[in-house]
């Protein structure tokens, strides 16, 4: 992949969080640098998930921590509710935190391990001066409650007496307990066992469902994001190569980076033979990525063009959107390996 352009952000009176032309650069020295992220955009509406997927190294950590200004963006322009963060320093940074929060990919290095878990989840009550009549003990009970632990039981232990699901859990409660307007999930089951991950995705999904949430669901997996997400976006070497609606994106996927994550999915079929065709090449370096099309390098449709010109983010459909100059037509994507996501899912 590798595409820039704003035609996938939507005008709509909903819109909570947009993101636009982000850029994450970080220097090296004698002039050389990092380019992690390289003019993302992507917006998200009330109440709806947002699957941001791609290979380890992509930048799709970076894009989420950009977004709630640590580290600060290079350039670009991540707005909240109209309100442009970027520009945003000190205290008035400060006010917007309870509005953004996030879960982090290792819920167990992100808990304070001096801390009891009543006071880990109740700790930005405190800060934020909300334990009023003694509503910051009711509503981290509420919390723990909600999300599946005694609030009695667990309240007074510290993280290192809870397995990783119970610590995702607490991790949870704790971005929750401010009321905030976006949850951004970093890899949020990636370090859980297979059946805790279940119950980590159904927890978020009730979660989702009862305190109105808007989530950024970062992740690499693709059964688990096509499972939890309303719309999917998809990165390739701090690029987005295709957004679109979960189910229209994983049956007609129309960006040969995307039809290749799906075809290397496991099938749920031992008697079935691999329908993945590998990518040739290495994945080039963030510190001098390829001209034009970054994915040019690996791709099977790759033409002279790919390497001249930038794609631009254009429509191939409802709400679909792809960046690449010789798009997958929907007779060629993998429909083998759809079934198998679907199946898994």
């Amino acid at each position: 992949m590798a595409g820039s352009g704003t035609a996938h952000l939507r005008d709509r009176d909903d819109i909570v969080l947009t993101v636009e032309d982000l850029v994450v650069e970080f220097p090296l020295g004698r002039g050389r640098k990092v380019h992690a992220v390289s003019g993302v955009s992507f917006d998200l509406a009330a109440g709806e998930t947002l699957g941001l997927v791609g290979e380890s190294g992509c930048g799709k950590s970076t894009t989420g921590k950009a977004i709630m200004q640590v580290p600060r963006p290079t350039s670009g322009s991540v707005r909240l509710r109209g309100r442009e963060l970027t520009g945003l320093h000190g205290d008035d940074l400060r006010k917007t935190r309870p509005q953004m929060q996030m879960i982090f990919q290792d819920p167990i290095s992100s808990l304070n391990p001096r801390r009891r878990v009543r006071d880990i989840v109740g700790e930005g009550l405190s800060i934020w001066n909300r334990d009023r009549d003694g509503a910051a003990r009711s509503r981290v009970e509420e919390l723990l409650s909600a999300v599946g632990l005694d609030p009695e039981t667990a309240g007074g232990r510290r993280a290192h007496e809870f397995s990783g699901g119970q610590c995702q859990r607490i991790c949870i409660a704790r971005s929750l307990v401010l009321d905030p307007d976006v949850l951004i999930c970093d890899e949020p089951v990636s370090a859980l066992d297979v059946s805790v991950q279940a119950q980590i995705l159904n927890l978020l999904e009730d979660m989702k469902a009862r305190y109105g949430l808007t989530m950024l669901f970062i992740a690499h997996d693709l059964a688990v994001v096509k499972n939890i997400s309303d719309r999917v976006a998809v990165m390739y070497l701090g690029k987005v190569c295709e957004v679109g609606p979960a189910e229209s994106l994983y049956a007609r996927p129309t960006h040969p980076y995307t039809n290749a994550l799906l075809a290397a999915v496991p099938r749920p079929d031992p008697e079935a033979g691999s329908t993945s065709v590998p990518l040739e090449g290495d994945v080039p370096s963030p510190v001098d990525p390829p001209s034009g099309c970054r994915f040019r390098t690996r791709c099977p449709r790759a033409q002279e063009r790919c390497a001249r010109e930038e794609p631009l983010v254009r429509p191939v459909g409802e709400d679909h959107f792809v960046a690449c100059h010789f798009p997958v037509h929907a007779a060629d994507a993998p429909a083998d390996a759809v079934a198998g996501v679907a199946t898994m899912s």
